[in-house]
């Protein structure tokens, strides 16, 4: 073989080695979405999540079934007024408003303790379980991984809220009737526009734990132990909602997160009120954006041992 022919060979076996390098530097779209794929099966699967599902499934239930016994005597159960658990008033009327409540119910604790739970672990358990180093080797990188296990904890938000509200539907249209439905502002409605403002509502919820979602990932980036940052997450949503509650601070919490979560009530309005509504998305995309970043900037300078 002459050397003109060898040096031909090696040319190309090192062009060959370089496109193999660049490949894996950057990913193509589709090794994107097949790891975010590979994210939510292995998130959907593990028997944590079927449980966490299975418990925001059977509220709505237990709600359901226990107006039904209250109110076979004919009485009307829950209060007046028309805001969150208020909505149960109307349920004896038409099952429908089952939706609104339940989703009130599982807001201020159950929804965002999931989103925790998931949010929490998303790092850290892969640390705690030693495959993270791993998944740092294929050519994933850090941010992609990141923004992967983020994209896959919102998707774990809008399955959640909206397993709430179908078992709510559900339970509503066995044990109550459906119909016409009156708003909040004494507006009547058809039952296909109150189902679509009940779609609207789940969404609105689904949203509004997108500030708890990149608090628990932040949280999962500064330790290796997927228990304690679950329960760090949790324990700092419970601590803000007490916050929350207490008079003196009332000039903090319009800017805690959980502050405007029930501001979903106002899709019951005829006209819809909006104000707050806005307010809630738009601190839930500053707590997203700040914790976010942070958690960017803390995992893509963390070293990296399990």
């Amino acid at each position: 073989m002459s050397r003109a022919e060898t040096e031909g060979e090696a040319e190309v076996e090192a062009e060959a080695i370089r496109v193999q390098d660049t490949a894996v530097r950057k990913p193509s779209p589709l090794w994107t979405f097949g790891l975010f794929r590979s994210e939510l099966l292995t998130t959907f699967r593990r028997w944590r999540t079927i449980a966490l599902l299975a418990v925001l499934a059977a509220v709505p239930i237990l709600i359901g079934i226990a107006i039904k016994i209250e109110t076979r005597d004919g009485s009307t159960g829950g209060g007046g007024g028309g805001e969150g658990p208020a909505f149960i008033s109307q349920i004896t009327n038409n099952g429908l408003f089952l939706v609104f409540t339940a989703l009130a119910a599982t807001l201020p604790f159950f929804l965002p303790m999931a989103i925790g739970v998931i949010a929490g672990d998303a790092i850290a358990g892969e640390a705690n379980a030693g495959t993270l180093r791993y998944l740092l080797v294929a050519p994933a990188g850090r941010t992609r991984l990141l923004l992967t296990k983020y994209a896959t904890t919102m998707t774990f938000c809008l399955v959640a809220t909206l397993v709430v509200a179908l078992s709510a539907l559900t339970v509503g249209a066995l044990l109550f009737p459906l119909g016409e439905l009156t708003t909040i502002s004494g507006t009547r409605i058809s039952f296909t526009e109150g189902l679509g403002r009940a779609f609207l509502i789940a969404l609105v919820v689904a949203a509004s734990l997108i500030g708890v979602a990149a608090l628990g990932l932040f949280v999962s980036t500064l330790t290796n132990s997927g228990i304690a940052a679950m329960a760090t997450t949790v324990g700092l949503l419970i601590t803000i909602q007490i916050l929350d509650q207490i008079p003196q601070l009332h000039a903090l919490q319009p800017y805690f997160f959980s502050h405007y979560w029930l501001s979903f009530a106002d899709l019951m309005r005829d006209p819809v009120y909006w104000d707050d509504l806005v307010r809630n998305l738009g601190l839930q995309g500053l707590y997203a954006a700040v914790f976010g970043s942070a958690a960017w900037a803390r995992f893509t300078a963390k070293d990296i041992t399990a």
